[in-house]
């Protein structure tokens, strides 16, 4: 038997074309091109300004179940998809995320797509790519100083020291900076106070990013940004500080989407890169939203599982960008199925029909979530090798019941060839005319509600607690004109719960908030759940310590 190829040998042995020959496959001119060596670039304000007006494409979602160490392949299918559109005639684009160093030299390992199915080149998409995440960092990082600083000078908007909410932010995991005092060292280093760090993607900053149309639209978000309050308990605000100009300046460049390819030279858009469990999980609505001006069809992802990223893609990003998604397509794996139906990871590989079937009730509540917001829903099971005959059809046996499909997908082994007939179904439905897409809550109701909302609905919840600092904290909000934000979930991806133990499709569980933080730039108030952190740890055995340079002076250990 032929040994298998790793991710990053596959990507290190493709044939990619020059950048600009994909922007030129879009009709971008090679002079609205920034190229970033000779395979990815960024393309310019001025282009993606042009294209206002133009008839969009077909917006299909990915999603997933949720996850769990067999893997399921959101990212890998989202490409595959992609170059399966492509293959069957469609001028396809693909819209993913940028990837965090944190995760990468954490558990992932990597975040480019996988086998036959990826965005390349891999290594520079998964470090340090074009330098988006550095700017945001910057940026964000530049209003944390700029507070600090107003306050050492004598503190003219009056700001409570006991009561500043904007925190620091790295891009890797680091749990030591979780909780900290700063300013610490006398008199010349200003007033100690308690802070933090977050990582990176947590940043409202990644978020304004992410949800901002252009640079005038950007450098008005940053200024909405609430850093704390007064002693009169009104808001500060970053215009208040004079720091929204600056930031803007250092984000100029990463506001503008990057442009790079698939194994099959197909044009895909990396742009942003929020996490779904402790921010809202889409990449850029000007990487979106530029793409169905160039594009029959445009694939992009959400992250996690539905319950996250496709709940914030359908709730914040569409009601936002008036975004009208045609199709999503649910990703889900044999193996991930049993393992929610209690199989250990080290007996995947036997064929278990039983315990298969009991865990596709996760798959099945995944689809009527999605549903919920009136969007036609096709599910792809992405192959793995060990998968059998029997276990396959036990899956589409079930979707069946549904009312809905799912395909085998071989594009991790076979590329677009693997992936041809989901491409057709994907089209079928997104011509149908069946989506009557919807966000699941109204702006009107409270904020609690909405988070009672998203919990009973998506998550099944039996009820939503909160200490009353918070109920106060959110009425406080809605007394000072936010109370039309959507809310913002950041829970633990891998249940249905916030127990990330509880696998499967758990019902009357207690959703428990224990914070809420308020995103006036981003446009959404965020609700901390259960154990979740917004600066993870590394695990035991981190990614990183099998990342290397080898004799020939090639990456090694991303995958």
């Amino acid at each position: 038997m032929p040994s298998i190829k790793s991710d990053i040998e596959i990507a290190r042995a493709a044939t990619k074309k020059p950048i600009v020959e994909i922007g030129a496959k879009l009709g971008i001119p090679a002079e609205q091109l920034a190229p970033y060596g000779h395979d990815k670039a960024k393309i310019s304000a001025e282009f993606i300004a042009a294209q206002t007006g133009k008839k969009d494409g077909k917006l299909i979602l990915v999603t997933a179940i949720n996850p769990t160490p067999a893997g399921e392949g959101k990212t890998t299918t989202t490409v595959g998809l992609g170059d399966g559109l492509n293959r069957i005639g469609k001028k396809a684009i693909v819209c993913i995320r940028e990837a965090s160093l944190g995760p990468c030299f954490g558990i992932k390992g990597g975040a480019a797509g996988g086998g036959y199915a990826q965005v390349v080149p891999m290594e520079d998409i998964n470090l340090h790519f074009t330098g988006d995440f550095h700017a945001i960092t910057s940026a964000h990082n530049l209003l944390a100083a700029m507070v600090d600083n107003h306050i050492y000078w004598g503190n003219e908007e009056n700001i409570d020291i006991r009561r500043i909410t904007w925190r620091r932010v790295m891009d890797m995991n680091d749990r030591a900076l979780r909780s900290m005092v700063s300013s610490l060292g006398g008199i010349a280093n200003g007033f100690p106070r308690q802070g933090g760090f977050d990582i990176t993607v947590a940043s409202e900053v990644m978020a304004i990013l992410c949800l901002a149309t252009d640079l005038k639209d950007l450098e008005r978000r940053l200024g909405d940004i609430i850093i704390g309050y007064r002693f009169d308990r009104t808001p500060v605000h970053a215009r208040d500080l004079k720091a929204d100009g600056a930031m803007a300046v250092l984000l100029k460049d990463a506001m503008q989407p990057n442009l790079v390819q698939t194994l099959e030279n197909n044009p895909a858009f990396v742009h942003g890169g929020p996490f779904a469990n402790i921010a809202h999980g889409c990449n850029s609505v000007t990487a979106t939203k530029t793409a169905l001006k160039l594009g029959d069809y445009v694939v992009t992802e959400a992250g996690f599982g539905a319950d996250l990223g496709a709940e914030k893609f359908f709730n914040i990003k569409c009601r936002k960008a008036g975004l009208k998604p045609d199709a999503a397509v649910i990703v889900a794996t044999v193996r991930a199925l049993k393992m929610n139906g209690g199989v250990k990871k080290e007996d995947l590989g036997a064929e278990n029909v039983g315990a298969l079937k009991k865990g596709c009730a996760n798959l099945g509540r995944h689809v009527a979530n999605v549903r919920r917001f009136g969007v036609p829903v096709v599910v792809a099971i992405n192959h793995f090798v060990s998968d059998t005959d029997a276990e396959i059809a036990a899956v589409k046996e079930f979707v069946s019941r549904l009312g809905a499909e799912a395909i085998l997908c071989q594009h991790w082994a076979k590329g677009s060839a693997g992936i041809e007939e989901l491409a057709h179904k994907v089209v079928e439905l997104a011509e149908s005319g069946q989506a009557k897409f919807q966000p699941l809550y109204g702006d009107d109701i409270s904020l609690f509600e909405k988070i009672e909302i998203v919990a009973s609905k998506i998550y099944h919840a039996g009820e939503v607690t909160a200490d009353k600092a918070v109920r106060d904290q959110l009425q406080t909000w809605e007394e000072q004109g936010y109370g039309r934000l959507p809310v913002c979930m950041a829970k633990t991806q891998y249940s249905f719960s916030t127990d990330p133990n509880l696998r499967g499709a758990p019902e009357g569980h207690i959703v428990s908030v224990r914070e809420v933080r308020l995103s006036a730039g981003a446009g959404f108030v965020v609700a901390i759940t259960g154990e979740i952190m917004t600066m993870p740890g590394l695990p035991k055995s981190p990614s990183a310590e099998r990342i290397f340079l080898n004799d020939q002076g090639y990456i090694e250990g991303l995958f």
